[in-house]
């Protein structure tokens, strides 16, 4: 471990701007001056030795005039003082001086005061010098029996560090601390004894347990936690051992912390596969979600139960659990509830589907009654999305599940109503013996719709699977309800003027009675209901529409009138009934072209919508049967094959994430027997308390080591050149929210560096967290300089600065070498991710940043730049494999990424082959990049602009 590496126990913030004072002064101070002096004259002392100054002329004044007092404040600045100053001569003898410190330090470990003398028993944990220890012995020992237990706790830390560094001052360490153990009541003192025992003699930790195993759960939580990591080592090592402890680990499960139910959880986890173990485990998972507040914690667990299923064995363990994880679904916070549908989703069977049915309408039904917000919103899409999977993998559930949806037809939030109709498309198309109920519900909520782009799709559906006589007359009904009175023109024109009150337009609608506080009847009309005051608001929904402007429903509807049409005319022999049918279609289509040309509505109808309704007159007027076809058979057959080609790409998608999850056993595989496995072959598992410790301190080792092109080399960068006095090189570590630079120093002169100190800024979103201490550097020595930089977004960062320093015995200022900058890279943030194609409508429409890179390569083929795109810049492409196949001298395609700080990245790549150029033209067009954020949208354009060219190595 490199001093750098080293365990940092205290911090010192030292202001920069102070002047350091002279030696003379400090020791006028420490000598004659009142205790606020001498505490302000130590601070100095301090922060001079920590910036490499040596002062040995002070040592004896402050064991002279400082080391006496009792002032508690100064006694904690000596401690830091004693723990920096150095203790030896150069040839590596002890100074005489410190014989007087330690006899201080004697005293202190007998004070009657017990915060001086735990914080004493605390210093000596960091001092590495067995003769100043070995005098204080006695005194450490004496302290294990003191009547409070701050003092007793740190005599126990005191006794592990110094028996650990100096085993031969305090070799009976382990026998002692067990009968300290064994006598101790204290959590606190019984915890630091028995994390002691564990790391120094685990058998008498294992036969302190063996003794109050049954007493475990009556323990506090830090020293059940400690018995909990012990428990893990010990049967890492030898698994024999785990019949002897599962029980107390069983026990630990009912813990009153939740700290320690979820490491015994976790433990229980890798120590047995059981059925009975798996489920105990994941209950206390379960309770854990649905108990602790902190959303961080729930999706925290979260996370442990989807790793539990990943699992093959145990995934049929929860499968019986889906109703307990659905509890979860009472957290209000939409991410919590988004990974609990993901969970059910894929834990939900042919046993549970019914109940998971039950208790997602419920839920459906209670977003209903809850005042609107924008999470509420799209935790009901999330729902409706979860009842649309469920009801395609169990067909028998759609009957259940329609009715419920169907009334969201009518909800004022597009998005939702949209997922409930492309539901409802599918499930008609796919079940018909649902397609009588999805009609007759759907001729219900019809005239309720309330958006446009909803009532376009369901007056597609009505035209398309309306196969009966009365059904087809009821969409007549409904879509002459919408319009109000014909022709449309004339009748705006006669309200404009006065001759008909909208009133008695309106109560041609279907009305409702209602009783007054009197006991009288009144009738009110459903449409003028809302808010009567407003012309406007009194129009049936189909004809706001069309005043409004939007004349792309006008086109929908004239097909759907020419289907419904067509099958009237196929179905009823009745020559009268037929030509009446088909004149009222053509009468609206009519009546909608002429308000189109008028000047009544917003705005005028587009000739791509004149010549839709023309072209069905046109066929209502012919009736040919190549036009039957098209109209009434064409149209289903391209849907279904949508949705066929849909199916099969969630099955391969599926299959996909079953081969990754199923555990392949070759038939040569030698059979592992745990009773015959020796003790050094158990260490197949790695053990997880050292992996996290080492996630948390950023090491990847593991991962470097699988793959040798990622290894630091590749990461080192070069600060300064070699003909430099000073030569330096950093190594970039990036680990999530903050940066590590290892930077090395290389003093290359024949002189002395002193001050030597590098001086970094950045540029970007990122912050330096502290000030590397300056260092003296030999002729020709090295040194490594650690510094952290937290990052606050994704965007391209750069840190810069310089190396500054004094020649020792030189009279010239200070001397600079200025360093290169260092690039932080964007895509150690960046994460490929995926949305629906709806989603990134929305997020490209709401992101105001947006970033247009042409295309400048030397890649030749469509195909082989994207895929080179998607691997510089970490995204995903969203757009089917199926729709980049081929080839037709064009290509467009979406990407999409997140980031590590839940950041969005969209890209749209537009790209064509210039054939006329030859066949060895590349590539040209051009990529839009759109994020949230200018940073986002900058820094990615600048990945793509360097890493466009495709470089042979």
């Amino acid at each position: 471990m490199t001093a750098a590496e080293n365990v940092c126990y205290t911090l010192i913030n030292v202001p920069s701007d102070s002047e350091p004072p002279s030696e003379v002064s400090l020791k006028a101070d420490l000598e004659k001056g009142e205790i606020k002096a001498k505490t302000e004259a130590l601070k100095k002392v301090i922060i001079m030795i920590l910036n490499g100054e040596k002062l040995p002329g002070l040592l004896m004044t402050i064991i002279r005039f400082v080391l006496p007092l009792q002032d508690h404040t100064i006694k904690k600045l000596l401690l830091v003082f004693w723990e920096i100053v150095p203790k030896t001569t150069p040839d590596g003898k002890l100074l005489q001086e410190m014989i007087l410190v330690c006899d201080a330090y004697r005293k202190d470990l007998q004070h009657p005061n017990e915060f001086i003398r735990g914080s004493t028993l605390r210093f000596l944990c960091k001092l590495k010098e067995s003769e100043l220890l070995e005098p204080l012995m006695p005194a450490i020992r004496a302290c294990l029996e003191h009547r409070h237990s701050y003092v007793r706790r740190n005599a126990v830390l005191a006794i592990y560090t110094i028996y650990r560094n100096f085993e031969h001052l305090i070799p009976d360490a382990p026998e002692l601390i067990h009968d300290f153990l064994v006598n101790e009541k204290d959590a606190s003192c019984k915890r630091n004894a028995f994390m002691m025992l564990i790391h120094a003699d685990q058998d008498r930790a294992l036969d302190y347990l063996s003794t109050c195993i049954d007493q475990v759960h009556t323990f506090g939580d830090i020293l059940q936690l400690v018995i909990v990591e012990l428990i893990y080592k010990v049967c890492h090592a030898n698994p024999s051992e785990r019949a002897r402890f599962i029980r107390c680990i069983y026990n630990l499960l009912q813990s009153s912390s939740p700290a320690v139910k979820y490491e015994a959880a976790g433990t229980l986890v890798t120590l047995s596969s059981a059925p009975t173990a798996i489920k105990a485990a994941a209950q206390c998972y379960i309770d854990l979600i649905i108990k602790e507040s902190d959303n961080n914690v729930k999706l925290i667990v979260l996370d442990r139960l989807i790793e539990l299923k990943e699992h093959p064995t145990h995934e049929r363990v929860l499968q019986d659990l889906v109703m307990d994880i659905l509890r979860v679904l009472s957290t209000p916070d939409l991410e919590v509830r988004k990974k609990t549908l993901q969970l059910a989703l894929d834990l939900v069977s042919s046993r549970n589907v019914e109940e998971l049915v039950i208790v997602l309408k419920k839920e459906v039904i209670k977003t209903n009654n809850v005042t609107e917000h924008e999470d509420t919103d799209k935790y009901r899409q999330l729902l409706v999305r979860t009842l649309h999977s469920c009801s395609v993998r169990f067909p028998d559930m759609a009957a259940n599940v329609i009715p419920v949806l169907m009334e969201f037809l009518s909800d004022t939030n597009e998005a939702a109503a949209a997922d409930v109709l492309e539901f409802v498309r599918e499930a008609i198309q796919r079940f018909d013996n649902l397609r009588p109920l999805i009609i007759e519900k759907m001729l219900e909520v019809f005239h309720a719709i309330k958006t446009v782009k909803i009532y376009r799709g369901a007056l597609w559906i009505l035209g398309e699977y309306c196969s009966t006589k009365e059904d087809i007359q009821s969409v007549m009904t409904e879509v002459r309800r919408s319009l109000g009175e014909i022709p449309i023109v004339e009748n705006e024109i006669k309200k404009e003027t006065g001759e008909v009150k909208p009133e008695d337009e309106v109560s041609a609608a279907p009305a409702q009675k209602l009783v007054t506080e009197m006991g009288t009847y009144v009738t009110q009309s459903a449409l003028s209901s809302s808010r009567p005051s407003k012309k406007e608001e009194d129009r049936p929904p189909l004809r706001g529409f069309l005043m409004d402007g939007d004349f792309y429903v006008a086109a929908s509807l004239a097909t759907t009138l020419t289907k419904v049409a067509l099958r009237y005319v196929a179905i009823v022999q009745d020559k009268k009934k037929q030509n009446s049918f088909v004149a009222e279609a053509m009468l609206i289509m009519v009546t909608v072209l002429h308000l189109g040309k008028s000047s009544l509505p917003k705005k005028p109808i587009t000739d791509d919508d004149v010549d839709r309704i023309s072209l069905c007159l046109k066929v209502l007027s012919e009736c040919s049967p190549l036009m039957n076809d098209i109209f009434n058979k064409e149209c289903r057959k391209s849907l279904s094959h949508m949705l066929t080609v849909r199916l099969e790409e969630e099955k391969l998608s599926q299959k996909k994430e079953s081969e990754k999850r199923n555990v392949t056993v070759q038939a040569d595989d030698p059979i592992s027997f745990m009773q015959l496995t020796a003790k050094n072959e158990m260490t197949s598992k790695e053990d997880q308390f050292q992996l996290s410790l080492l996630a948390a301190m950023g090491n990847t080792q593991r991962k470097e080591a699988a793959d040798p092109l990622a290894s630091k080399l590749n990461k080192v960068t070069q600060l300064t050149g070699f003909s430099d006095p000073v030569y330096a090189e950093a190594y970039v570590h990036v680990n999530q929210y903050d940066i590590v630079l290892d930077v090395l120093v290389v003093n290359q002169t024949s002189d002395t560096l002193q001050n030597c100190t590098l001086e970094l800024a950045t540029l970007g979103d990122l912050k330096l967290v502290e000030k590397p201490s300056p260092l003296t550097l030999a002729p020709h020595d090295f040194a490594n300089i650690k510094a952290n930089v937290k990052v606050a977004s994704t965007e391209n960062g750069i840190i810069f600065g310089n190396i500054v320093y004094d020649v020792s015995g030189a009279a010239s200022d200070r001397n600079c070498v200025v360093l290169s900058d260092i690039h932080i890279d964007i895509m150690d943030y960046i994460q490929p991710a995926s949305c629906t194609d709806a989603e990134f409508r929305q997020m490209w429409a709401e992101f105001e940043w947006e970033n247009k890179v042409t295309v400048n390569t030397n890649i030749t083929d469509l195909n082989e730049y994207l895929q080179h795109i998607l691997k510089s810049t970490n995204m995903k492409c969203l757009t089917p494999e199926k729709a980049l196949s081929g080839f037709c001298g064009f290509m467009a395609a979406n990407l999409y990424a997140r980031s590590i700080f839940g950041e969005d990245a969209l890209a749209n790549v537009s790209i064509e082959k210039p054939i006329h150029l030859g066949p060895e033209a590349p590539v040209n067009g051009h990529i839009r990049i759109r994020a949230k954020s200018q940073g986002m949208a900058l820094s990615l354009g600048d990945k793509i602009n360097l890493s466009q060219k495709k470089t042979n190595i």
